[in-house]
């Protein structure tokens, strides 16, 4: 289906939703229509929140974040999610923090179908303290304390990926992250691609995840940028260091919403550029 739809009938005002991709094949151009669709009370789930949330935040999607580090990658802070946090700017915005180790392992056990992951970790940090997602258990065939931590199953994960076929099924390679672990632990997943094809051709360490286990694709050309998509373009690194001026205003971040989001939304309802795959 289009992007619009996909976004239309998968998100949903106050879910759980993940945009995963770590440094890579991070689905942005589905984060910028979550914007202009004005989805509201959000919990963002993501390993590594860079500027695709804090472009979420700082539209008021989001009322709550579970994340494991948060910044603009080789520039700095994220501007709008410091100021929902520390001036609750444009709305409040609770945090959940936990390692990376600990969100994968969320996500692992989500898509097992367990109620919580046991890891080694967490011990000389102040997170336990702070997170109450973070228990301590004695395993019962060694007496070792260990870090257990409850499954993550967002209601829907959107992730972007190299290609799908006209099936459903779809294929990433690269640099991988918890994408598929995301799908697989959601109840509802949106995937956007480079392209459809009509068939998928073998790649050196691909994932392929089956159609049964998506629930909608949509084709979004460039949909990753400014992260990059191996095979397809490389990492805008301009783009991160341009956001960091917009972030930092409140009114230049307005600006922008309004200039290259809304506006992008615009151009594309004149153009009845709405055709997807389905």
């Amino acid at each position: 289906m289009s992007l619009t739809d996909g976004v239309g009938e998968l998100v949903r005002d106050g879910d759980v939703v993940a945009l995963e991709g770590f440094t890579h094949l991070i689905p942005h151009a589905a984060g910028r229509e979550i914007i202009r669709q004005g989805r509201k009370d959000l919990t963002l789930v993501r390993m590594t929140p860079d500027i695709v949330y804090d472009q979420l935040i700082g539209a008021g999607c989001a009322r709550k974040l579970i994340f494991s580090w948060g910044g603009n990658p080789g520039v700095g802070s994220l501007h709008r999610f410091r100021d929902a946090v520390q001036h609750a700017w444009p709305v409040p915005l609770e945090i959940e923090e936990h390692s990376h180790a600990g969100m994968a392992n969320r996500y692992v056990a989500g898509a097992s179908g367990l109620p919580f992951a046991v890891l080694r970790g967490y011990r000389g940090t102040d997170l336990p303290e702070h997170t109450a997602t973070i228990k301590w258990i004695t395993c019962p065939f060694t007496g070792e304390e260990l870090a257990a931590v409850p499954a993550l199953n967002p209601d829907v994960s959107i992730i972007h990926a190299q290609r799908a076929d006209r099936a459903g099924n779809v294929q990433m390679w690269g640099l991988v992250g918890v994408q598929k672990e995301a799908v697989l632990a959601a109840g509802r997943s949106l995937v956007t691609v480079e392209e459809v094809v009509d068939e998928l051709e073998p790649v050196v360490g691909q994932v392929v995840l089956p159609h049964w286990a998506v629930t909608a694709v949509a084709e979004a050309p460039r949909g990753a940028h400014p992260s990059y998509a191996q095979g397809y373009y490389e990492r805008d690194n301009d783009y991160y260091k341009y956001w960091d001026s917009i972030g930092r205003d409140r009114e230049t971040f307005r600006g922008w919403v309004r200039d290259e989001v809304l506006a992008e939304g615009s151009a594309t309802e004149a153009t009845g550029d709405k055709e997807g795959v389905r």
